[in-house]
C-alpha cells in the first residue's frame, strides 16, 4: 500500500483525496518507483479542477512530474535505488503521475538525476524549468547571445518565467522581467532580472503590426494579446519562445513581423522532447542553475495542499516553483 492523491468525478464534479492504494492498482511498466517529491504546474492545476479535458479515465493519480528512487525495474537502464526524474510523457494525464508515494512508467520515460542533486532541486525545476531551458536552447540554437540586446520574458513571476529569468542572468543576458505581480518586483530582481515591465504596458490590443524594435528575444508564458504585441516588437531576425497561454489562446497578429523583420515564433513541447534533447537540457541544467538560486523560488508543501494550490496557480498566484514532499 501507498500514499496517493486520488482524484474523481463520480459525482459529475472534481473530488480530491489523499487516501491509501494497492500496489496492484499500478499502471503497467518496467520501473517502479518511489517518489519522494512532484511539484506543481499549469497543467496539474487543470487536471485538479478537470480543466482542459486532460484525464480520460477515473479515478485518477495526478503529477506530471516526480522525482524519486528506483524500487523495481526490468529496464537495461535503471536498477534499484537509481535517483531519477520524470517529466512529461502524458504521465499525470492520460497515465498515473507523481502525486503519490509510488509510481510505475516506462523506463524510456525516465531521466538520471543529476549528480549533487537532490529530488527537491529537480522538483524545484519540473517541466516548469524544463520547458524554460528548452526555450533559452531553441532560441540559442537560432543565434541568441548576450550582447544581441533585451530579452523579455512574460509572466515572469511563475514557474517557466522565474527560471527563465535566472537561467538568462546566469548566461550574462540582460534580462526585462514582465508581471503583473508589484509584489514580486524585488523577487524578480534578485532571480537576475535588471528591469520589470508591467503586464499592462504589454497586455493592449495589437495597434500597429510593427513597432518599434527592442527585444533581442522573448520567452513568453502569456501567449494572447502579449505575445500578439511582442511579435511587433522583436528586434530584425530575433525569435520568440511560446511556451504558455495564460493570458488566451487565441493570437491576434498579422504575417507583418515575419514577412518584414523575419522575426520566428518558435513553439516549445516540453512533454514529448526527443530523450537526446531532453538528456542535453537535464545536463545544462545541472551546471547553470545553481540550487541556491532555485531555493529563492521555491515555497514547500506537502500531497494534501496540493488541493487548494490547484485553483490558486490557475489563477496566476503561485509565484515560482511549488515543491511537494509526497510523504509529507
Amino acid at each position: 500500500m501507498f500514499r496517493a492523491l486520488l482524484i474523481d468525478n463520480a459525482t459529475g464534479a472534481i473530488s480530491a483525496s489523499v487516501t491509501e492504494v494497492d500496489d496492484e492498482r499500478l499502471p503497467a511498466g518496467d520501473v517502479t518507483v518511489d517518489v519522494s517529491h512532484s511539484t506543481l504546474n499549469y497543467k496539474d492545476g487543470l487536471v485538479l479542477t478537470g480543466g482542459g479535458g486532460l484525464v480520460k479515465t477515473y479515478p485518477h493519480v495526478p503529477g506530471i512530474d516526480f522525482a524519486g528512487t528506483v524500487r523495481e525495474s526490468s529496464h537495461p537502464g535503471y536498477r534499484p535505488g537509481d535517483p531519477v526524474i520524470l517529466t512529461g510523457w502524458r504521465v499525470g494525464e492520460l497515465r498515473w503521475g507523481g502525486y503519490a508515494e509510488r509510481a510505475r512508467v516506462d523506463g524510456d520515460w525516465l531521466v538520471p538525476l543529476p549528480p549533487g542533486w537532490t529530488a527537491g532541486h529537480a522538483m524545484a525545476v519540473g517541466t516548469a524549468g524544463f520547458t524554460a531551458m528548452l526555450s533559452l536552447m531553441a532560441l540559442e540554437d537560432r543565434g541568441l547571445t548576450p550582447d544581441h540586446g533585451e530579452v523579455l520574458v512574460t509572466g515572469a513571476a511563475g514557474g517557466v518565467g522565474s527560471v527563465a529569468v535566472a537561467l538568462l542572468a546566469a548566461r550574462g543576458y540582460r534580462v526585462v522581467a514582465s508581471t503583473g505581480r508589484e509584489s514580486a518586483h524585488p523577487y524578480l530582481g534578485e532571480l537576475g532580472a535588471t528591469e520589470i515591465v508591467s503586464r499592462e504596458a504589454l497586455s493592449e490590443p495589437v495597434k500597429r503590426p510593427l513597432e518599434s524594435e527592442r527585444w533581442a528575444a522573448c520567452i513568453d508564458s502569456v501567449g494572447g494579446t502579449t505575445l500578439g504585441r511582442v511579435l511587433g516588437q522583436l528586434k530584425y531576425g530575433s525569435s520568440v519562445a511560446a511556451v504558455g497561454l495564460a493570458g488566451g489562446s487565441r493570437l491576434d497578429t498579422t504575417v507583418v513581423p515575419f514577412l518584414l523583420r523575419g522575426v520566428n515564433l518558435l513553439g516549445i513541447d516540453s512533454v514529448l522532447c526527443p530523450m537526446a534533447r531532453r538528456r542535453q537540457a537535464w545536463q545544462r541544467l545541472a551546471t547553470e542553475l545553481a540550487p541556491s538560486t532555485l531555493d529563492r523560488m521555491v515555497v514547500n508543501a506537502g500531497l494534501a495542499d496540493v488541493i487548494s494550490l490547484a485553483p490558486e496557480i490557475l489563477a496566476g498566484r503561485v509565484r515560482g516553483r511549488v515543491v511537494i514532499d509526497v510523504r509529507r
